[in-house]
């Protein structure tokens, strides 16, 4: 598939503060793209934008908010002059037994990572169609086969995955492509602070390979960049992530097989387990709701 230069593109980053959405800036602005940079932490925001190669600026909103994210479309539209491709990158995540876990974290992941996206595309998608752009999704593994512990982090994905396809089938006659890129464990904060909890890094750990690696984030995100300049449907940060699609069908039963037999291994080890959101970003995510609450 032919490749379409980013040299004077406009590109929209969620979740712009830090871990893939940070580096994927990064790399865009360095191919030439202008970047607006979209979240929660200002400061880091601010930072990032600082360092970019390319005329850049920062939006401070939280993507489930629609009023917000209309507004920072309108602003960006205005700032650059138009908009070409939105990555869908905002999310966190929480883990634990589904039955112990906090409601409010539970829901929030699912806000986040799918509503958010939602009401990310909802927002940008007339200036996307104005020029015939590009969205694209960022799933996850947990989109492709569930995982004991993280019921709302994979059904936060599996959602946004069916979502995206639909939306993709909806929009391509209007010119706007849509994509779905996945990724395995990938060294950012949110898998940082997930491992931070023994259990959760002992389980991750005796998943079968190549799924119990941790993957560096720089190979990844170049993977995520040539996916944005082919306009691919489907991206896979890592190589084997393709070969998953194949069996996903399998995989349900198989773990529902595997996963209770390591639950059981586990359950004396389970109470007292954190619940609340991981990692640097989920921090902020809870820090942004309290100060919006008071």
């Amino acid at each position: 598939m032919s490749r379409i230069g980013l040299e004077g593109q406009v590109a929209v980053v969620t979740g712009a503060a830090r871990g893939v959405g940070e580096l994927l800036a990064r790399k865009l602005s360095a191919r030439g793209a202008k970047v607006a940079l979209v979240g929660l932490e200002e400061e880091a925001l601010k930072e990032v934008s600082g360092r970019l190669h390319t005329d850049s600026a920062y939006w401070y909103a939280d993507v489930t908010d629609h009023e917000a994210m209309s507004r920072v479309a309108d602003e960006v539209k205005e700032r650059f002059g138009k908009v070409d491709i939105v990555v869908a990158n905002a999310g966190v995540a929480n883990g634990g037994p589904f039955a112990e876990s906090d409601p409010a974290a539970w829901r929030r992941v699912i806000e986040v990572n799918l509503i958010g996206s939602a009401v990310t595309a909802r927002a940008f998608l007339p200036v996307l169609t104005e020029s015939r752009g590009y969205l694209l999704q960022i799933a996850s593994l947990a989109a492709i086969t569930p995982a004991p512990m993280m019921t709302a982090y994979c059904a936060s994905k599996s959602g946004v995955e069916a979502y995206a396809h639909c939306l993709r089938a909806e929009v391509g006659h209007q010119g706007v492509r849509v994509g779905v890129a996945y990724l395995s464990w990938t060294d950012t904060d949110m898998v940082r602070g997930a491992d931070q909890d023994e259990v959760m890094r002992e389980l991750r750990q005796r998943l079968p390979w190549p799924s119990n690696k941790t993957y560096p984030l720089g190979p990844a995100v170049d993977r995520i960049v040539a996916g944005i300049e082919r306009r691919s449907a489907h991206v896979y940060g890592q190589w084997w992530l393709r070969g998953m699609q194949g069996v996903r069908g399998y995989l349900p039963a198989l773990i529902g097989t595997v996963g209770q037999r390591e639950m059981k291994r586990f359950a004396p080890r389970l109470q007292g387990m954190r619940t609340g959101l991981v990692g640097a970003g989920g921090a902020a995510d809870e820090e942004a709701r309290a100060t919006h609450r008071h």
